[in-house]
């Protein structure tokens, strides 16, 4: 474990001390061999699936894949946001170098806690570096109001979890993952079981965020800077669904009545936000809302505790990050460019820009889940498990996929195809920086196709 950890810490005085010129070339390569180094936790020896175990951080099937998605993002970040920092003050950059590599600490520890506190302190210590992400470097002036949105929706959803650890902790002896799963929390009061039950998992919904919480994340993204959208829609909002598969152990008895507003909300977030995408004029918000979408089928299919509903949310879980992340970053190049998200503005651009046309295809293809990306095989394992738990998602779950596919291809026709607009005059041709910065994101994606059960939760 230290031999992440401490690269990664030891990445903070390397961005402070750097010669100016060298700053982003020297970063990027520290982060991409930090990255590459990661790769060694998805090769796991152990029969009991936890591997690296020492007194606070382990890692196991489901924890691993999130902790590479992490550590692969980092690089991916500093690349994306290379062009738009290079205006400021050398001081800036590395401040912000420095923000990026103490998320990715944080995230490290959350994933690999095991103890129930330990990732309650790092789940919010996130919000630190993002909040100074988003109000800092965010776009617009709307930024502080985006953070205040972000900062109180976690903070409200959060706090009832410390309340129901900390009662837990009173309970049963222990916060330990390894042993709480086995001990059953006995509460005498039943209307105080089903309080305790919903303080647990609150925190999480709102993170992920389920349909009803989730006005934070839309005016999040849209203020945000390109590393923080890519890191809030590849790595935080996964924090929620790993929070709730960790937790939802313990709570297994109740799950099964108590279950059912929430599988009801996500399943029907998925139409909704779904609609909402079909309208929306910004870019960015609508690949903002498109996550919203696909993470209500991920809460859905951790709520219903069936092995087929959780090695669906892991997979779609990983998939959506390297999908989403890799569609900021084009959302990202097309706003350098015209300097504006209006969908509208800046159509047609496959005639100037053939092979970033591409990459768009291939992302969009991605987001509407198409076979054999692993997008689709998540889909399809929680949409099986659904089905199994109630016939009558079929509806709801089919049309959000119709949908889906709708407005990914509305989004790349709009952007992509048409005649250019008058206005566009010169552009700048896409860079070495931009392909390498898809590839990066989207040749993961397709090696997984050949390699799934690195990703699925369980020692093949």
């Amino acid at each position: 474990m230290l031999k992440i950890l401490l690269p990664t810490l030891m990445l903070i005085p390397t961005a402070c001390l750097a010669h100016p010129n060298w700053l982003w070339p020297t970063s990027l390569t520290h982060a991409f061999l930090v990255a590459m180094l990661s790769l060694t936790w998805l090769k796991n020896p152990s029969e009991t699936g936890w591997s690296t175990l020492n007194t606070y951080m382990a890692t196991d099937p489901l924890s691993t894949p999130l902790l590479v998605l992490s550590c692969w993002l980092l690089p991916l970040m500093i690349l994306a946001s290379q062009s738009h920092m290079a205006k400021e003050p050398i001081n800036r950059q590395r401040i912000f170098i420095s923000l990026l590599i103490s998320l990715q600490f944080f995230l490290i520890l959350a994933f690999s806690a095991t103890e129930l506190i330990m990732f309650y302190v790092m789940f919010e210590a996130t919000l630190i570096p993002t909040l100074i992400l988003i109000t800092r470097w965010g776009n617009q002036a709307e930024r502080l109001n985006a953070g205040t949105y972000f900062l109180f929706y976690t903070l409200a959803g959060s706090l009832p979890l410390l309340v129901a650890l900390l009662s837990l902790q009173n309970s049963s002896g222990t916060l330990s993952l390894i042993i709480v799963q086995y001990s059953s929390p006995n509460c005498p009061n039943l209307i105080m079981n089903k309080i305790w039950w919903a303080a647990c998992l609150l925190a999480f919904l709102v993170k992920m965020p389920l349909y009803g919480a989730h006005l934070w994340l839309p005016k999040a993204h849209v203020e945000a800077p390109v590393a923080g959208s890519m890191i809030l829609a590849a790595v935080l909002l996964k924090l929620g669904g790993y929070g709730m598969m960790r937790v939802m152990t313990v709570l297994e008895p109740m799950t099964k009545e108590l279950s059912y507003p929430f599988i009801t909300l996500a399943v029907w977030g998925i139409i909704m936000t779904g609609t909402i995408c079909l309208r929306q004029t910004d870019l960015k918000s609508l690949i903002a809302y498109s996550s919203v979408s696909h993470m209500g089928l991920v809460a859905a299919g951790i709520m219903i505790q069936t092995p087929w509903g959780l090695t669906g949310a892991l997979i779609l879980m990983i998939a959506h990050g390297l999908t989403s992340s890799a569609l900021f970053c084009l959302a990202n190049t097309n706003y350098e460019r015209t300097h504006s998200r209006t969908m509208l503005l800046a159509r047609g651009l496959q005639v100037i820009l053939p092979l970033m046309a591409t990459w768009w295809l291939v992302a969009s293809l991605a987001n509407l889940a198409l076979p054999p990306l692993p997008n689709l095989m998540g889909e399809l394992a929680i949409i099986t498990s659904l089905f199994n738990w109630s016939q009558w998602t079929l509806v709801l779950t089919g049309l959000g996929t119709l949908i889906t596919a709708g407005y990914s291809l509305y989004m790349f026709l709009m952007t992509q195809r048409g005649p250019l607009s008058t206005h566009i005059l010169a552009l700048d041709p896409s860079h070495t920086r931009e392909h390498l910065l898809m590839t990066l994101h989207l040749v993961p994606l397709l090696t997984l196709v050949v390699k799934p059960e690195l990703i699925w939760g369980w020692t093949a």
